[in-house]
């Protein structure tokens, strides 16, 4: 009798129970419980809001005396509502919404966090697997990965002559060394019974790279990625700030030349909400690619 047969023998042998039945079904309603999920939202949502409510309530109590230097929130959406309220208006290049503003910063994000992505695995990948590439280069990135980012500045400006890609190459050079460390700390994790697969299944380099070592090391690599993004967010309005152009960090030096504070206040909650939102994203496509297993 073959394997099948008996599975299907042990199946009508032994049916299942109504109870179990009923278990399941219940089970498998309470899943789409809207009360269940209204609780998961208010239990997510209400602490937050009861801690910036009372953090607004000490900042005006702090702020509302004549002598303060800092403006209370309530002068802050007095004299900023138009950038609260309109954030995508447009009235020429240099007088855009915040909302514009921060795409445009996202742009340049985008461009050298993805080529550090790229690179930063490959690199990783490369000194996790080679004890001698980690042996040579190793220390390079230890030590290269303590200069701050707007110390590349300078040296960018002068190889590219431009502002944009000075700022995408500090946003790279910032962004990649987190990904690079925690890519070879993940290769290095693989179990050797994957590798021993990999030789019995004979394959290649480049089949071993995106068959095994790649989902291997992907909570890893997704740490690594989370760390870089808000690296890379970090380093952009930091380098807007000195090269110019339309971006959020230019216009917090432009309003700070002007005396404008609540406009500074209203775009840092922007980068606050721009960089939770960045990183959240990073970790829900790592939390699917690896189900669930990367930290949160």
């Amino acid at each position: 009798m073959s394997i099948q047969t008996i599975e299907d023998t042990k199946v009508k042998a032994f049916p299942a129970k109504p109870a179990e039945v009923i278990a399941f079904t219940a089970k498998a309603r309470r899943r789409f419980d809207p009360l269940a999920i209204a609780g998961k939202l208010a239990s997510a949502l209400v602490p937050p809001i009861i801690v910036i409510a009372l953090m607004l309530v000490v900042w005006q109590i702090a702020c509302s005396s004549p002598t303060s230097s800092l403006p209370p929130p309530t002068q802050v959406w007095n004299e900023a509502y138009d950038l609260i309220a309109h954030p995508f208006f447009d009235n020429g290049p240099q007088d855009i919404g915040l909302a514009w503003r921060v795409l445009i910063s996202l742009q340049r994000v985008a461009i050298g966090f993805g080529l550090a992505a790229v690179v930063g695995v490959a690199l990783g990948a490369l000194v996790g697997q080679s004890i001698w590439a980690m042996r040579g280069l190793d220390p390079v990135f230890q030590i290269l990965r303590t200069v701050p980012p707007l110390a590349w500045l300078p040296l960018s400006l002068a190889a590219f002559r431009d502002s944009s890609p000075s700022a995408i190459f500090v946003i790279f050079i910032t962004s990649i060394w987190p990904i690079i460390i925690n890519t070879a700390v993940g290769v290095r994790n693989i179990p050797e019974d994957y590798r021993n697969v990999s030789r019995i299944l004979r394959l290649n380099q480049f089949e071993f790279f995106v068959k095994i070592m790649v989902p291997a090391a992907a909570p890893y690599i997704f740490t690594g990625l989370r760390i870089g993004i808000g690296l890379s967010w970090l380093a952009i309005v930091a380098a807007e700030m000195l090269t110019g152009g339309v971006g959020i960090g230019f216009f917090i030096w432009d309003a700070w030349n002007s005396s404008r504070l609540p406009d500074i206040i209203v775009a840092l909650a922007y980068i606050g909400v721009t960089g939770f939102c960045l990183d959240r994203l990073v970790a829900a496509v790592g939390a699917f690619v690896t189900r669930g297993t990367t930290a949160k």
